[in-house]
């Protein structure tokens, strides 16, 4: 996979902290404040750079963000189609190194949870339970079983994240991040993790009158894979504000060849309290076609 889109999108960001000189100059963002009364200040009285997302550290979620003191906890659901998943039969056991197009469809219970800890550093962590099939190939003559169907736990992942450089009004905020996924349940290969998993990453944010972007990249290293290292998670994002309750995210999110289109509506029912509601739409041939989430995110400041 060529990096020239997403170096591109880096650059777009990073050119986009150099504001007009026929824009009036904008306040000064607010002081930080070691106290956690300093992170609730409304959106309206923030510098405009801000007001799509306010103070806290980006997490992994789209248009998410933690502030120092803060617990995310996130439950959600997510399903997944796709009919031309890819897979060879010697993956699942069976003879045979041939790459087949199967349908593949799953049910994905989840939950997330961020800590900020520091004004510059936050934690996640993310498990999941699953239950997903395949529907074998009307090619594949292998003795693959014409339907696989596998449940249990999915992916149990964390992060570190750490904030190198606020934004202001005239640089963007840049970011780390470090991501470890667990081996487990290796005998489940549509399901389970083979080996380890290791990503690190960093991004820029950028936030304007119009919206906010947001561009990352990462690479990884991946003990079941031939490679080991390569190119990771990619993506671009779009922030916007539409009212007090109401935002929205589009992002383009890919792997090496698989890129998918996200939609998300955010409706705030009260602060530190909102329904995420997202649509991600694969582009390529490789990325899952389609994969609606719904989940309810709160917030709990246990420090306030």
């Amino acid at each position: 996979m060529e990096t020239r889109p997403l170096l591109a999108a880096l650059l777009f960001v990073v050119l986009a902290a150099r504001p007009a000189s026929a824009q009036p100059t904008p306040a000064p963002a607010p002081p930080q404040s070691p106290t956690p009364t300093a992170q609730t200040v409304p959106a309206g009285e923030l510098p405009y750079y801000l007001r799509d997302r306010g103070t806290g550290i980006a997490t992994s979620m789209f248009g998410t963000y933690v502030r120092r003191g803060e617990i995310l906890i996130y439950p959600f659901y997510e399903y997944y189609y796709d009919h031309d998943f890819e897979y060879a039969p010697q993956e699942f056991g069976a003879a045979g190194d041939t790459d087949y197009r199967g349908v593949y469809r799953a049910h994905e219970g989840l939950a997330w949870f961020a800590l900020g800890l520091t004004d510059r550093l936050a934690a996640e962590i993310e498990f999941a339970f699953i239950h997903a099939s395949l529907g074998k190939s009307a090619l594949d003559t292998s003795t693959l079983p014409a339907k696989l169907v596998e449940s249990g736990l999915g992916d149990v992942e964390g992060q570190i994240r750490w904030r190198w450089t606020n934004e202001t009004a005239t640089r963007p905020e840049i970011f780390s991040y470090a991501e470890v996924v667990v081996p487990h349940a290796k005998d489940r290969p549509l399901t389970g993790t083979e080996g380890w998993e290791l990503k690190a990453g960093a991004g820029v944010i950028r936030g304007s009158r119009w919206g906010t972007l947001t561009a990352r990249g990462a690479v990884e290293y991946t003990e079941a894979s031939s490679s080991h290292g390569d190119l990771g998670e990619y993506a671009v994002e779009y922030l916007k504000r539409l009212s007090p309750r109401w935002r929205i995210v589009i992002a383009t999110e890919g792997t090496q060849d698989e890129l998918t289109l996200i939609g998300e509506a955010q409706w705030h029912v009260r602060d530190g309290a909102y329904f995420k509601f997202n649509l991600g739409r694969g582009l390529t041939s490789r990325a899952t076609d389609w994969a609606p989430e719904i989940g309810f995110l709160w917030t709990w400041a246990p420090r306030r």
